[in-house]
């Protein structure tokens, strides 16, 4: 157990999946103090290393199937941001059986082999399509895994606009043992309408909540989402007009082509005013045609990894009776996951594929402030309050 001396937990923590290590920047930001390391990617890890100088003495590079149990210290937190691959459409809807995203069961199992080590919280987060993958089976099936190893369970939504600008909503399931656990079908009706208002847990997710009163809930209410006043002018690089980044007229005017008549309207409107205006793009195949999205509201669209040249967001400076076009930068996809002071090493693609599959930092800070940390002092002080039972009972003389 990772007890101090008052036999309270720290706040320390295991990040599996690990990635590039924006997870680790936003729980630091909330007081949380890495313990363990972990994701099979040597890339990854690479450009972890070059950012966190103290990766040697915690970074285990390898599968999570493989793992020895003695190498992982105890830890009040575990996080898993688990592959998405197979629970979104780009990898078909494999779900939890897929190649990738099965690597969700090496995380149960480090979990089942911790035994009396296990962290008293846990951490996980995915796609929004998690929770429909398979009508919704690959979800019960996770959340009755963790349940199944003591751990009452919360889920929400959260959409990274609402700390920077960009697009990114992802599921968010936290698990602990503190013992509280309720059945979402007992709660009173003004208990349920609570969840069903703001972003944090859509009408889809109650309606899971409600279907499955079996699964050990334990829902916390949280405060609302902070209103993001940044946007994509504020985080976009000050490319100069002469560089190479640039694309030329001719691609610009062949990206132009495939845009709907809809969205030319937009870029046609912002070229004639006196200032710059920024918007991004992606390419799509909308019926068996390749098109040109085009998205002006000031919001990036959800960064991915570069697996092919329609994955990689296109950036549009519109205005002064010019559009100019170039990719989005490594930087600006840091600054957009709210990583802004992240040190970028290796080339450009292996930038683009760590941010891509990172979570967004300021939304984990969030979660920690809002969330890890009262539900940690929750339990502290139930140690506590037994602790001091104990002694009570003690110096009563009752056995």
């Amino acid at each position: 157990m990772v007890y101090s001396k008052n036999l309270e937990y720290q706040k320390t923590f295991a990040e599996f999946f690990a990635g590039i290590g924006l997870m680790r920047i936003g729980l630091e930001e909330a007081g949380w103090q890495i313990s363990f390391a972990n994701d099979i990617d040597p890339m990854k890890q690479r450009l972890y290393s070059a950012h966190f100088q103290d990766s040697y003495n915690h970074f285990a590079l390898g599968d999570i199937h493989e793992l020895d149990i003695k190498d992982i210290p105890p830890s009040t937190l575990a996080t898993a941001s688990f592959p998405c691959t197979d629970l979104s459409l780009a990898g078909r809807r494999e779900g939890l059986a897929g190649k990738h995203s099965s690597a969700f069961w090496g995380f149960i199992d480090i979990l089942k082999k911790m035994e009396g080590q296990r962290p008293p919280i846990v951490l996980l987060e995915n796609v929004a399509g998690f929770l429909t993958s398979h009508k919704g089976k690959d979800f019960e099936e996770a959340l009755k895994a963790l349940n199944s190893l003591g751990y009452s369970v919360d889920a929400f939504v959260v959409d990274a606009a609402n700390f920077v600008p960009q697009s990114r909503v992802r599921l968010f399931i936290i698990g602990h043992t503190n013992g509280s656990s309720e059945s979402v079908s007992s709660a009173e009706d003004n208990q349920l309408s609570l969840f069903y208002e703001g972003e944090l847990r859509p009408k889809k997710l109650v309606d899971f909540f409600i279907a499955h009163p079996e699964i050990n809930w334990s829902i916390r209410e949280l405060p609302k989402l902070p209103k993001n006043s940044i946007l994509l002018h504020n985080v976009v690089d000050n490319t100069k007009d002469d560089s190479s980044e640039w694309w030329s007229q001719e691609r610009v005017d062949y990206l132009l082509n495939q845009t709907s008549e809809k969205h030319r309207l937009i870029i046609e409107t912002l070229q004639s005013k006196n200032q710059y205006s920024y918007l991004t793009a992606f390419r799509r195949v909308r019926n068996g045609r390749s098109m040109a999205e085009i998205r002006g509201d000031g919001i990036a669209g959800c960064l991915r990894t570069p697996k092919g040249g329609s994955a990689r967001q296109i950036l549009l400076k519109v205005g002064i009776g010019e559009v100019k076009v170039r990719f989005i930068s490594p930087r600006e996809c840091a600054k957009l996951m709210g990583a802004n002071e992240f040190i970028i090493t290796g080339s450009t693609t292996d930038a683009l594929f760590g941010f891509g599959d990172a979570v967004c930092v300021p939304v984990i800070s969030w979660i920690g402030k809002n969330y890890l940390n009262p539900l940690l002092a929750e339990i502290n002080e139930k140690i506590n309050r037994k602790k001091a039972y104990v002694k009570q009972q003690a110096s009563s003389g009752i056995s």
